[in-house]
C-alpha cells in the first residue's frame, strides 16, 4: 500500500518513527508529512493566516517533510501538494497518551486522520495510553499488521479507526476488542502558580470522573488492558433533535 504517515507529536517523535520503520518493514511505500514541532491537543485547526515552510529530514534511515502547520494541515499539503503520488491510506501516530472519548475532538492525531477520511481516504489513528512511552516497535509493528485485515473498500465515506493501545508492556495485553467511544466528558480545572516576578499563569489538569465511564466502550476496556478499535463516523447531523424541532416550529404554526 502507499501510505501517508503523519503525526501531531512532531515528525522526531518515537511513535511516528516506530510507525515509518514498521511499515518499510512490512512493504509498504511511505511517505511522511508530519509537524515540525509538537502539535497536541489543536484538534482540527488549519494555517490560513501564515504561510506553510517545508523542511526534509533524512536521518537513520527515515526520511520524510516536516511542515511547520497543524497536523490537519500536514495531510490536506501532503495529499494535495506534496506527494505526487496517488496514497491508499492515511496513518496517524503513535500518539503519546490515548485517544478516547472527547480527546477525538482535541486530538491533532485524530484530526488528522479525519481530514483524511474529509478527503475521501481509508484513515486510522494510532494512540498509546501512556504520555512517556520508551519502546513502540511491537505497538507499531501491530498496527501495521491489522491494515490488510480491515475491509478499508466498504468502510463508509467520512469514517476512521481509532486504535489505541494500553498502556501495559505489549505482552501483557488482553487482546483486540472493537468498540465504542466512551461519551463521558473529562471534570477540568486549572492550577494557579506564580511565575518568578508574582504573576500568576494557569496549567490546565482534568480526569474523566471515574462514575461516568461506560464498562464497554473505549476508555474502560482500555484501562483494563485491552487494545481498542473504534470506528468514527463524522456526520454532525442530530436527526433526533431535528425531529424534537420539527414537531414543536409545526406545532406553532397550527395554533
Amino acid at each position: 500500500m502507499r501510505i501517508l504517515l503523519t503525526n501531531d507529536d512532531g515528525i522526531q517523535a518515537h511513535g511516528i518513527r516506530a510507525l515509518y520503520a514498521a511499515l518499510q518493514e512490512a512493504g509498504h511505500d511511505v511517505r511522511v508529512v508530519a509537524p515540525v514541532a509538537e502539535q497536541s491537543a489543536v484538534g482540527h485547526a488549519i494555517t490560513f493566516h501564515t504561510p506553510l515552510r517545508v523542511h526534509e529530514f533524512r536521518e537513520d534511515g527515515f526520511s520524510g517533510l516536516g511542515v511547520h502547520g497543524t497536523p490537519a494541515d500536514c495531510v490536506k499539503l501532503g495529499l494535495t501538494s506534496l506527494v505526487r503520488e496517488k496514497m491508499d491510506l492515511v496513518l496517524s501516530g503513535i500518539n503519546k497518551g490515548a485517544n478516547v472519548g472527547v480527546d477525538i475532538v482535541y486530538s491533532g492525531t485524530v484530526s488528522a486522520a479525519t481530514e483524511a477520511a474529509l478527503m475521501s481516504l481509508p484513515a486510522m489513528a494510532v494512540s498509546m495510553d501512556d504520555f512517556a512511552p520508551r519502546d513502540l516497535k511491537k505497538q507499531a509493528a501491530f498496527a501495521v499488521s491489522l491494515l490488510p485485515r480491515v475491509p478499508w473498500s466498504e468502510i463508509p465515506p467520512k469514517t476512521l479507526l481509532n486504535l489505541n493501545f494500553p498502556s501495559c508492556p505489549f505482552s501483557e495485553h488482553k487482546g483486540l476488542r472493537l468498540c465504542l467511544h466512551t461519551r463521558a466528558a473529562y471534570r477540568d480545572w486549572y492550577v494557579e502558580r506564580q511565575d518568578p516576578r508574582g504573576n500568576p499563569y494557569y496549567w490546565l489538569e482534568g480526569e474523566i470522573p471515574p462514575h461516568s465511564i461506560s464498562p464497554d466502550r473505549d476508555r474502560a476496556l482500555l484501562t483494563q488492558g485491552y487494545v481498542t478499535l473504534t470506528p468514527l463516523h463524522f456526520d454532525f447531523n442530530d436527526r433526533e433533535t431535528l425531529a424534537l424541532l420539527q414537531r414543536h416550529m409545526d406545532a406553532d404554526e397550527g395554533r
